[in-house]
């Protein structure tokens, strides 16, 4: 992640939940499934947390890649949020990483490990403090 101040704008008027989330000039929407009431026209906002992490996991690992010239080809990731009502003092995200190209098992090992060095990781398994005004 950049060292500069990361910002993000959201606005929500009576279109019942879809939310603009504006971000570094660019535009998503957020939503909620119909069944919820909304109109599933964005991801939902825990699926855009899953994204984030995912997202960055990737970058993470495809810089070091690059950067170590590793024959990576692809990244995928599987990640998933335990359900609303499992979440107490603990929530889990499982996290399946995997990868296509000519790397070695001490390369795949190596690059398991740069996954936990993703910034959006490191923020999510550190105490986080909101502060609302």
């Amino acid at each position: 992640m950049s060292s500069t101040l990361i910002t993000a704008i959201t606005e929500l008027d009576q279109s019942k939940y879809k939310t603009k989330v504006y971000a570094g000039g660019h535009l998503i929407y957020a939503d909620e499934p119909t069944e919820l009431g909304g109109t599933d026209e964005g991801m939902s906002p825990g699926a855009l947390l899953l994204a984030s992490l995912g997202s960055c996991t990737a970058i993470t690992i495809r810089m070091y890649a690059d950067r170590k010239e590793m024959p990576l080809e692809s990244i995928k990731i599987d990640l998933a949020i335990c359900k609303e009502e499992e979440m107490s003092k603990t929530t889990t995200i499982t996290r399946k990483i995997e990868f296509t190209g000519a790397i070695s098992d001490e390369q795949r090992a190596r690059l398991m490990q740069i996954a936990d060095k993703c910034p959006i990781h490191k923020l999510l398994t550190n105490p986080i403090q909101i502060l609302t005004s």
